[in-house]
């Protein structure tokens, strides 16, 4: 770096100087000069060796560096990063260099420009592109979230004058953190309404070495279907950065791809043994259902629980191993270390891991989940249009979280289930409760990922009163829901023992609050953090984003190089001082904006007093020179470059000359001096405002740590207020769509009156419809129901009905019907509608069989199981065939609850001795004039028409092929009547 080092030695304090002009700053040629520096150092901070007073320096002849410092510091981080896209803090702008600019600068709609390495140099032109920092969320979410890349963000951290007169670039330039798609924390851009879960799976490599299984075909081989794999252990480990929650589960292979689905992991780490082609097996499977999936090095020795626990919000010294299984140890293990590689040295404290128990939760495939659109559509998987949708009546985000959390794995506890609808129950009974309960949820926030950020250290005085504010309407809930209970004990005394137990649900969920040190944590952030201050920095921050918005477009020596700026008029190319620094000292000489109360700590009230007497002793000195020298215009002030100075203008200009000859700049209308006075109480007060800036950042310290060590209640009564956002929404959709609480046993029967799809009501609903209801009574008696009947009458909807049904009962839900009586599910099964997977080679009845297959080695006695047109995607004859088969299966071996749709009325005649299978059927009521009407209320009995012309009619197919189809559909069936308007 060529400079210029002028030392000053001042004999009255005994202090050395030294200004800085530089004319290569470490990122590259910069042909401006930079601002003069002044910058206090000692004796032994002075590079040794001879000086030439008055003489330039020689520059001693030595090979060329191979990059100037801020490029050799991107490529050396390029290289030890090479897993991650590269953006490096460059000021006010984070930018990308080298290959990484050339290939993402188009993907992010990036100018992409050419920058010379040094003046002279033989090297190519580098590439590099860049944006401002404020917009880092926005380019993050492109490259984390839709392109799934793992980002490296370089921050630069001023070096010390010791350090720079060494030779050192003025900033050192170090990766901070890793961000990949699985280990989001408080990036703008997360979905607030869902978790971001990272997924660890742990499986014995050898156990799924690609292998023939045996009385298969090799053939067999060409499809990755997992119930193929033998069976074995997969440990599971789950964690959502952002919110803290951990949850363990152990389960077999076969069970996996539907764990995987409730789980909705954002990225999946892997040993790097599956990356071998010996273990690729699990490998397809998962990259068929398309997850994201990194691979962490095999560990060097068995991972234990030691492992978690530096990551735990508690040091339980009683966590168990006994509590969890190897595989489930394994997995956690992993995911830790994974996610300390990824945070680069910091630390977070997970909340108490969660086992989670296959045998407490209803499991339902991931071919349920999507055929019954509990997250989102089949068609174009949106949000819109699902059950999740429809459901939620939810006001905070955490509690749809925990709604969503909810439906993937309703629960299989009777007594759960009932507590859960006691609460809604209880919320709709007292409709003015619920109204006051959701009123104070909406004025909470997000604390499950707001003290996350403070175990991270992130955490802002924004976080810290949003945290502040919801401790405090907390403490208003629990208080309006401990009135409410002792209310109720005085009018109702003596009631049955359902309605006593309901009666105390409230209580319970206010004695788990626990207020006491939260709220005086809650009291000591009201009495340290100025909200005023604090808007009004937030005021200035957006100005000078908007400001730094319109100049982005004009500075192109960030983003060009110097060939790019030689074509430019002078008066239009960039200089350097209009880049705001990424890094700029408390004593600038900004306006004095406090983001904490002068009370916030003694040291701040004696500093912010001692800064009122020097403020007033600037406008006394300010006035005090004006009267002296008669110069109204004398203003004091500090500049970066001429640090504290007088100014004046017009013909005061020449009534200062005689008091003050020497000047700092001048014009013929203004000039600027020193005043010895000014100087030294200008010094003072940097060094005041310096000091109080350090204290307000000690005291947020102590505030981040007070949240840290109240981070178990905060996360507990978090907890509660999901509980109650979400026991509300319940009672919310049960009063205005007419939902009923459903009674639960352990048997293995359901009767439902008058049931309802949700969904399809809603949408119904919407355009002036009545949702026609029907009944389901099945288990004991008649196991299977067998539907026939015309298309779009509606058998589709009525199978995907009752298991919504049953989803929503053991979620804790009222459910659409009139009544319903439900015996818990263990797993829901549902086959309907079929797609290829050309991707695979699967065909769609290869895609139906696998599903099918899938049912029919899983499904227990307990189990219901809904089937839509098994076999149609193959010959008639072979269609049947199947699906009898599969309701031989399903009748004789898995007993379970089923309802089967088909339009093969063959199976009908074929089934009469099943004794326990039933037959029901909806029709097509005919008009003579020729219209139809679909009837959708099911009866017991068949009906051998599908009416296909007629929905054929209604799609819009021509009319001679209708009469082409129509006489061939006699020719084929004579025994079927075809109406004469089809001929």
């Amino acid at each position: 770096m060529r400079s210029f080092l002028v030392y000053h030695y001042d004999f009255h304090s005994h202090s050395l100087w030294y200004d800085q002009n530089v004319r290569e700053y470490d990122g590259g040629i910069d042909e401006a000069v930079v601002p003069i520096n002044r910058l206090q150092c000692q004796l032994d901070d002075i590079p040794q060796g001879p000086i030439d007073i008055g003489v330039e320096k020689h520059v001693l002849e030595e090979k060329e560096p191979e990059y100037p410092p801020l490029i050799q510091q991107v490529r050396n981080n390029m290289i030890k990063f090479s897993h991650c896209v590269l953006l490096t803090r460059v000021g006010g702008f984070y930018e990308l260099y080298f290959e990484h600019a050339d290939e993402f600068a188009p993907l992010l709609n990036l100018k992409k420009s050419r920058r010379k390495p040094s003046r002279g140099s033989k090297k190519p032109p580098i590439p590099m592109a860049g944006f401002p920092t404020y917009q880092l969320d926005r380019y993050l979410k492109i490259l984390v979230q839709d392109l799934n890349k793992h980002v490296a963000i370089s921050d630069e951290f001023p070096n010390d004058a010791p350090t720079k007169a060494k030779g050192e670039p003025a900033f050192t330039r170090r990766v901070t953190r890793i961000v990949t798609p699985g280990t989001l924390i408080d990036e703008h851009f997360m979905d607030p309404w869902q978790n971001n879960y990272l997924l660890s799976i742990h499986v014995d490599p050898e156990v799924l070495k690609k292998q023939s299984p045996p009385n298969q075909t090799p053939d067999a081989e060409m499809i990755p279907s997992i119930l193929r794999i033998r069976r074995t252990e997969v440990g599971l480990a789950w964690i959502d950065l952002s919110s803290g929650d951990f949850f363990t589960q152990s389960t077999d292979i076969a069970s996996l791809p539907s764990a995987i689905a409730r789980i909705q992991p954002r990225e999946i780490v892997l040993d790097s043994v599956f990356e071998e082609k010996a273990h690729s097996y699990l490998l397809s499977v998962l990259r068929e259902e398309g997850h994201i999936i990194t691979f962490q090095p095999h560990p060097e020795r068995a991972l234990t629980l030691n492992d978690w626990t530096p990551m735990l919000e508690d040091a339980l010294e009683d966590l168990d191993a006994a509590h969890f299984k190897p595989a489930e140890i394994a997995a956690g293990g992993c995911l830790m270390h994974y996610v300390q590689n990824q945070l680069l040295g910091s630390t977070t404290r997970l909340q108490v891991p969660i086992r989670h128990q296959p045998e407490d939760h209803m499991s339902i495939d991931k071919n349920s989940v999507r055929a019954l659109e509990i997250r989102s559509t089949i068609r174009n998987g949106t949000y819109e249009g699902s059950l999740l949708h429809s459901l939620k009546k939810t006001v905070t985000k955490s509690g749809t979280r925990l709604l969503t959390q909810r439906l993937v794995a309703p629960s299989m506890s009777v007594s759960t289930i009932n507590d859960r609808l006691d609460l809604v129950e209880e919320m709709l009974e007292y409709s003015g409760l619920r109204q006051n309960i959701v009123g104070l949820l909406e004025r909470t926030f997000d604390t499950l990922r707001l003290v996350t950020k403070f175990t991270l250290g992130r955490g802002d005085a924004d976080d810290l009163l949003e945290l502040s504010r919801t401790i405090l309407t907390t403490s208003e809930i629990s208080e309006i829901l401990c009135e409410h209970a002792v209310s109720r004990k005085a009018k109702h005394k003596k009631k049955a023992p359902a309605e006593n137990r309901r009666r105390q649900c409230l209580l319970a969920l206010a004695k788990r609050f626990e207020l006491t040190q939260p709220l005086n944590l809650a009291q000591r952030i009201q009495d340290a953090v100025d909200e005023e201050g604090l808007s009004e920095q937030h005021r200035m921050e957006d100005d000078a984003a908007a400001e730094m918005t319109g100049l982005a477009q004009e500075i192109l020596g960030r983003e060009a190089g110097e060939e790019d700026l030689k074509p430019l008029p002078k008066r239009i190319q960039p200089q350097p001082h209009m880049i705001t620094p990424s890094f700029k000292s408390a004593t600038d000489g900004r306006e004095d904006i406090w983001i904490m109360k002068r009370s916030a700590s003694a040291t701040l009230e004696h500093l912010r007093g001692t800064l009122d007497e020097m403020v007033e002793s600037k406008v006394q000195l300010e006035q005090s020179l004006r009267n002296e020298m008669g110069a109204e215009s004398l203003t004091l002030k500090w500049t970066p470059n001429l640090a504290h100075i007088a100014h004046v203008k017009g013909k005061d200009v020449t009534r200062v000359a005689s008091h003050y000859p020497k000047s700092l700049s001048s014009s013929k209308s203004t000039r600027t001096f020193q005043v010895p006075e000014w100087t030294k109480l200008g010094t003072q007060l940097d060094e005041t405002r310096f000091r109080i800036r350090n204290e307000e950042q000690r005291v947020l310290a102590e505030l981040r740590e007070e949240v840290v060590r109240n981070l178990v209640k905060l996360r507990r009564n978090a907890a509660v207020l999901d509980e109650l956002d979400v026991g509300c929404a319940f009672a919310e959709l049960a009063d205005g769509k007419g939902f009923v609480r459903p009674i639960l046993n352990s048997g293995v029967s359901q009767n439902i009156v008058g049931g309802r799809h949700p969904v399809v009501e809603a949408g119904l609903e919407e355009n002036g419809r009545t949702f026609t209801p029907n009944d389901c009574a099945i288990g004991a008696d008649e196991r299977i129901w067998l539907i026939t009947g015309p298309n779009m009458a509606g058998k589709s909807t009525f199978l995907r009905q009752n298991a919504l049904i049953s989803i929503l009962a053991q979620t804790g839900s009222f459910v659409p019907a009139e009544y319903a009586e439900i015996g818990l599910v263990d797993k829901i099964f549902s086959r309907v509608g079929s797609a290829d997977n050309l991707y695979q080679d699967q065909s769609t009845f290869m895609v139906e069989m696998l599903e099918t297959a899938q049912i029919l080695k899983q499904a227990t006695p307990r189990s219901f199981v809904v089937i839509d047109e098994v076999g149609r995607g193959t010959t008639p004859e072979d269609g049947i065939a199947v699906g009898y088969a599969c309701l031989h299966h399903l009748y004789h071996v898995n007993q379970c609850r089923t309802l089967f749709a088909t339009h093969f009325h063959a199976l009908v005649d074929m089934t009469q001795d099943f004794g326990k299978l039933a037959c029901y059927c909806n029709d097509v009521a005919e008009e003579s004039d020729g219209s139809f009407s679909y009837v959708h209320r099911l009866r017991k009995g068949v009906n051998r028409r599908s009416h296909a012309l007629k929905v054929a009619r209604v799609a819009g197919i021509p009319e001679e092929a209708i009469e082409i189809a129509a006489r061939v559909l006699e020719q084929l069936n004579p025994s079927v009547s075809v109406p004469t308007d089809a001929r």
